[in-house]
C-alpha cells in the first residue's frame, strides 16, 4: 500500500515540484493539496492522509495550530513541519504541538521523500545530525529555562520519578539527538538494550515519539539550554 500524502504549503512551486517528485514514486501518493493551514485541517478530516508536509508560514491558520488540530483528531496522521533554519522559534512551537518530525527547505527533494517513508513508518527523527543541531537551537530559544546547575528541577520532576537511573542517561541523549546506535556506543550497551530503554521511556512517559523525549529532556532539565 502507498502512503498517502497530503501537503500543505502557501508556495504553488513547492506543491507543484513536490507533487510531481511524489507522483514518479510506486509507495507514496499524493491525495490532496492545502493553500493554508484551515484548508489542510479541513482535508485531514476528509482524506484521512498518512503523512501532513505542512508548511508553518501560512495565511489564516499557521502551521502550528493546523498540526495541533490535525494531531488531534482520531486516528491522526504524521505531520512533518517544513521550515528553515532561520524560522527555527515557530519550531519547537510545532513540536509542542504535536508534529512528528521536521524538515529543512533546503533539502533535496528525494530527501524530503525519504523523510516522509521514516516518519510514515513510526520514527520522528530525520537524520540525528540534523536533529541535534535544530532541537538545541529551538530549546535555547524557545523552550523553558532550564535549572540552575546544582538545582533539582521542580515543575517538571514527577516527570522522571519513575524512570531508573540508566533511562535518565539515556533520556538525555534522546535529547541530543542520538539515534539509538549512538546511545549504545556512548554508554557501552547493545543496539538492542538502547531500543529497549528507548521503548520503556515512551511507555512511562506517555511520549508520542523521540522528538516529544527529546522536549521532555530539555524541559526537565536533563539537557542545559543553549544560551
Amino acid at each position: 500500500m502507498s502512503v498517502r500524502v497530503l501537503l500543505a504549503d502557501d508556495q504553488p512551486l513547492m506543491l507543484v515540484g513536490l507533487g510531481i517528485l511524489i507522483g514518479d514514486t510506486a509507495d507514496l501518493e499524493v491525495v490532496g493539496e492545502a493553500g493554508d493551514g484551515r484548508e489542510a485541517v479541513r482535508l485531514v478530516r476528509e482524506l484521512r492522509p498518512d503523512v501532513v508536509v505542512m508548511d508553518i508560514r501560512m495565511p489564516g491558520m499557521d502551521g502550528i495550530e493546523a498540526t495541533r488540530q490535525a494531531t488531534a483528531e482520531p486516528d491522526p496522521p504524521k505531520v512533518l513541519v517544513l521550515t528553515t533554519f532561520d524560522d527555527d522559534e515557530y519550531v519547537y512551537g510545532a513540536l509542542r504541538a504535536g508534529a512528528s518530525g521536521f524538515l529543512l527547505k533546503s533539502m533535496a527533494l528525494n530527501a524530503i521523500l525519504d523523510a516522509i517513508r521514516v516518519v510514515a513508518a513510526g520514527d520522528a527523527l530525520i537524520a540525528p545530525s540534523v536533529t541535534r543541531r535544530l532541537i538545541a537551537d529551538f530549546a535555547g530559544t524557545s523552550g523553558p529555562a532550564a535549572p540552575e546547575p546544582d538545582a533539582e528541577p521542580d515543575a517538571d520532576s514527577s516527570l522522571l520519578a519513575e524512570i531508573t537511573d540508566r533511562e535518565r542517561e539515556v533520556l538525555a541523549l534522546v535529547g541530543q539527538g542520538l539515534s539509538n546506535t549512538e546511545i549504545a556506543e556512548r554508554l557501552v550497551i547493545s543496539a538492542a538494550t538502547a531500543k529497549t530503554h528507548v521503548a520503556r521511556l515512551f511507555a512511562k512517559l506517555e511520549a508520542r515519539d523521540r522528538v516529544h523525549l527529546a522536549i521532555i529532556a530539555y524541559e526537565t532539565g536533563l539537557v542545559p539550554r543553549r544560551r
